[in-house]
């Protein structure tokens, strides 16, 4: 089974609008014809958050983009999101909107981390206790989604903006064997590691990018990315970031 995932989309209301130099309709339009290009039997599609860049227009937008997909678009808020304005307007097939979704021998475990009036997360002890609950109920493999990142990435002010309650967190992924990874956004970079026996993924943006290893807020000239799963029936994962280069997004904006 393949998946997609893309984050950190930034969108506005209006076609041109830019974020950190980046016009993030056309960068994300040009991610996701590469995606479908190179991925066409893709099973769902994943969004990590911050689908908006404060502008709840910007639903509209990415209604527009993936309203007529044949495939599950499987959504979750983060900071720069307003998840009533996400429901209200992303509240109809494609689109789930949290919770979990079962595919073949895997189930997708969609968390809000979203704490109001902060850049960083936290996970409610009522959303603790559905992955919880979720966990315990099926033994299918399982992806943990959220936008917040649960663990240190070497940047010093992004380690400063994570998930605040991650003691909690981790507590619960250990009580449950059979996770496989957890997967965020958030961070604007590419990352790939282990916790024991759970693989860790943050996954770059469609737009703009962050330098890894920064102590300070610094922007990376990589392009923008996004990234494919392909799962496998006994639990192994096989994935990998696809860069869209600067160059063909430019003259994707260009048409």
């Amino acid at each position: 089974m393949k998946i997609l995932q893309i984050t950190d989309t930034h969108l506005f209301g209006h076609v041109a609008g830019r974020l950190r130099g980046v016009e993030t309709d056309s960068s994300l339009r040009n991610v996701i014809e590469d995606a479908y290009t190179r991925v066409p039997d893709y099973a769902a599609i994943l969004v990590t958050g911050d689908l908006v860049q404060d502008d709840n227009s910007g639903y509209l937008r990415f209604r527009s983009i993936f309203g007529t997909s044949l495939k599950p678009v499987l959504c979750i808020p983060g900071n720069h999101d307003d998840l009533d304005a996400m429901r209200l307007e992303l509240n109809a097939p494609p689109f789930q909107i949290c919770g979990d979704h079962k595919i073949d021998d895997w189930q997708f475990i969609m968390l809000d981390s979203y704490h109001p009036g902060h850049v960083g997360g936290t996970l409610t002890s009522g959303e603790l206790d559905r992955l919880d609950r979720t966990l315990r109920d099926s033994p299918a493999h399982a992806l943990v989604c959220l936008h917040h990142h649960p663990v240190a990435i070497g940047s010093q002010w992004l380690n400063n903006i994570g998930l605040s309650n991650t003691t909690e967190f981790w507590r619960v992924i250990d009580a449950h064997s059979h996770v496989r990874a957890v997967v965020w956004g958030h961070v604007h970079q590419p990352y790939d590691a282990y916790r024991g026996a759970v693989r860790l993924l943050g996954t770059p943006s469609t737009g703009a990018q962050f330098l890894p290893q920064s102590h300070g807020f610094s922007i990376d000239n990589r392009p923008p990315a996004y990234r494919f799963f392909e799962l496998h029936p006994n639990g192994k994962i096989d994935t990998d970031i696809q860069w869209v280069s600067s160059l063909a997004a430019a003259r994707f904006a260009a048409l």
